[in-house]
Order: structure tokens, then sequence, then C-alpha cells
């Protein structure tokens, strides 16, 4: 199973007060959805500066997660409200709201499925339009559920994720749910967080530059990385 490691390309400002829960880069523009219960916020932001140019606060009573843009609207899941978001991805204008069953984590799609993680080793596929399951996958990594699947992006017909509290992504296959390899991120960010909660989450893909970004909870930085095989199997993982 490949094992990539990265070369860092650029990186640039991150708001480091910022709990990033999904990120998405669309049309030259970079959306962040950022959790907490009174700090949740759907945002759009400057790559190169880091500003913030739109903000839409969330009330208290929401911890929001993951997002994803499909047709020109954003999606955005709460975690534990077990209600969404919807909004017109141009100006932010709110749209409506989706309810789904289970904890919201990890929000992208395959341009006609939105894919949702919930913190197990399920992913389900919804219909953007009921909001209805239409199947589900689920990832095994050496014979046991790969659990903790976070922040996910869909690249070149794969799903990225983020596995919460590491420095890893694990790459799936979206139709089989088998894990077709691992990038280590380890050492991504220079020095040492010293809150426990500023871990790897966030990844986003600019299709028309070929490009991916990460980042992570309350990090200072956002990076453009490349990735490098660094080898042809890992047993332990």
């Amino acid at each position: 199973m490949p094992v990539y490691g990265y070369e860092v390309v650029n990186s640039w400002p991150h708001d480091a007060t910022a709990f990033t829960q999904g990120l998405v880069f669309k049309d030259n523009v970079l959306y962040e959805s950022t959790g907490g219960n009174g700090s949740s916020s759907l945002r759009r932001i400057d790559l190169s500066t880091g500003r913030i140019e739109k903000k839409v606060d969330l009330p208290v009573r929401y911890f929001v997660e993951g997002i994803t843009l499909l047709n020109g609207k954003i999606y955005q899941l709460t975690w534990r409200n077990r209600k969404g978001f919807i909004y017109d991805a141009a100006s932010l204008q709110f749209l409506g709201a989706f309810i789904y069953h289970d904890e919201g984590w990890g929000l992208t799609d395959d341009g006609s499925s939105l894919i949702m993680s919930d913190g197990t080793n399920t992913l389900r596929f919804l219909d953007p339009r009921t909001f209805q399951v239409s199947r589900t996958i689920s990832v095994y990594a050496n014979g046991r559920p790969l659990m903790n699947l976070n922040e996910l992006e869909h690249i070149k017909g794969e799903i990225y994720a983020n596995v919460w509290q590491s420095d890893r992504i694990v790459r799936i296959d979206p139709e089989s749910g088998k894990v077709l390899g691992w990038i280590d991120l380890t050492g991504l960010l220079p020095g040492k967080m010293q809150n426990r909660h500023a871990v790897l989450n966030g990844i986003a893909y600019d299709r028309a530059g070929d490009r991916i970004f990460v980042t992570g909870k309350l990090w200072p930085l956002l990076f453009e990385i490349r990735l490098k095989e660094r080898r042809d199997h890992d047993e332990k993982r």
C-alpha cells in the first residue's frame, strides 16, 4: 500500500483562532467552515493574505463541521444538531436547511452526490435534492474498521479523509471503501502546537490548478503540498 510524504510548495497566513472543520477551493476562492459553540462560521477567504472577505456567524447552539460546494451551493454540516445548512456560494446568502441522522463530521461531493462522514468508518452518499442516503461504504485498514474519518475532499476519483487526532490523510476508493494509500504529514507545521485540539484538519483541492491545500484547527498557516511516494508498504497502517 503506497505511503506518501510531502513537499511544501507554498504557505499562506491562516487565522490561528479558526477551529477548522471544512475547507473548499473553487474558482480561485477559498471557503472555510469553523466550529465551536459561539464561534461557528462560514467564511470566504483571500488565499494569499488569509483575510476574511465575508463571514456568516452561526447561533451559539450550533457547532458546525464540514462543507462542500456543489452546483453553486455550499452545504454545511453541524456536529450533533443533525441539521445542515445551504448557502449561495457567490453571496453566502442562507438558502435553507436539511436534516440527517447521527453526527456530522466531514463533507465532500463527487459531482452528483454529497459524501458525509460521521466519525465512524462509514461514509454516506446523499442525494443533494432529497438528502436521502443512496448508499454507504465501510472503510477498513488491515481488516479493522478505520474510525475517526473526518474532513473529506474528492480528488481525482478518490476520497481523501483526515483521520482525526493524527497527522495522516487516508485515500479511499469511493466505490468499495478500500484504502488506496496514506499521506503522512508529520512535521508539516513548524514547531509544536501546545493546544491538544490543534490537529491536522482541512483538505481543499484546486481542480483547475491541480493543487492540494491542507491546514489544521487553530493553525497559523495553510499549506499547498505536493505528494511524494515515500515507500511501497507500511504494514503498521
